[in-house]
């Protein structure tokens, strides 16, 4: 087990909020309304976690959570798979991330409640903790440690159903925001798949138009910023980008990853998604 708090704090938001902060990039996690409503709002919400997992199936449904941090995604999704009746599907949430410093310092008894982890919830994260996994008749967590984007090319191709990504900006770890990372990511995920982030910079969603998904805007955090959601289908986006933002696009000053072709724009705009009318 990492030592809890190495590398990280727990520092107050202007909202109020408590929020986890990497003190060697200096980056918040969930920097806002803090982890536990964005968690929910974000993802969770966003992702119709709650309906997909009431539908029911004989197989697991598989969730890649990138940027395990202080595990508030994961733990959100973990509470509400634990709460969806008998007949529900299985959740396999799986957790990348190259450290467990922040989920040490939020699972201590200092902060624990702050950061959602309570009765079976706390004894859930510090069982990943110590063995890397942790199972119960409805949910499996189970750590991938280790460094993206090697650790997620050992997923199974088109064996996962939904992604949260959410590790640090692309200004703080910009290899895990380019057309390289995301096609890595691609092939992981099956048929009907989603991805949703916080970030909404075209950059990013270039990338993943060109990694071979089809994005759309999320919705907003709580200062209104938008996010974005992308997906093996774009019948799965309520709001896929169209001819709009294509212009934004030939107009932007950063459009695309730094590994991005030479012909990115000519690509990007002969996409399926912007000839839908």
């Amino acid at each position: 087990m990492t030592p809890a708090g190495a590398g990280c704090e727990v520092v107050t938001t202007r909202s109020g909020a408590r929020a986890m902060r990497d003190r060697e990039t200096g980056e918040l996690m969930h920097p806002v309304v803090g982890p536990r409503v964005e968690a929910e709002k974000l993802y969770v919400d966003a992702s119709r976690l709650g309906a997909r997992l009431a539908r029911g199936a004989p197989e697991p449904l598989v969730l890649l959570d990138v940027g395990l941090g202080a595990g508030s995604n994961a733990i959100a999704a973990w509470k509400l798979s634990e709460r969806m009746p008998a007949p529900a599907r299985r959740l396999e949430i799986v957790s990348f991330d190259h450290t467990t410093s922040a989920l040490a310092l939020a699972v201590s008894a200092a902060h624990a409640p702050e950061f959602g982890f309570d009765g079976d919830a706390l004894v859930a994260a510090r069982a990943l903790l110590s063995a890397g996994r942790y199972e119960t008749p409805r949910t499996t967590w189970r750590l991938e440690p280790g460094e993206l984007p090697s650790t997620l090319a050992r997923v199974p191709e088109d064996s996962s159903d939904v992604v949260f990504w959410d590790p640090f900006s692309p200004r703080a770890n910009p290899a895990l925001w380019t057309t390289a990372t995301f096609a890595v990511l691609r092939r992981a995920c099956r048929q009907g798949a989603t991805v949703h982030t916080y970030s909404a910079a075209t950059a990013t969603r270039s990338a993943l138009l060109l990694a071979g998904f089809a994005v759309g805007a999320g919705d907003a955090t709580g200062t209104g910023k938008q996010t974005t959601q992308a997906a093996t289908d774009v019948h799965a986006l309520a709001r896929p980008l169209e001819g709009r933002w294509l212009e934004r696009l030939a107009r932007s000053s950063a459009p695309f990853p730094p590994d991005a072709p030479a012909d990115a724009l000519a690509r990007v705009t002969a996409l399926p998604q912007f000839s839908v009318r």
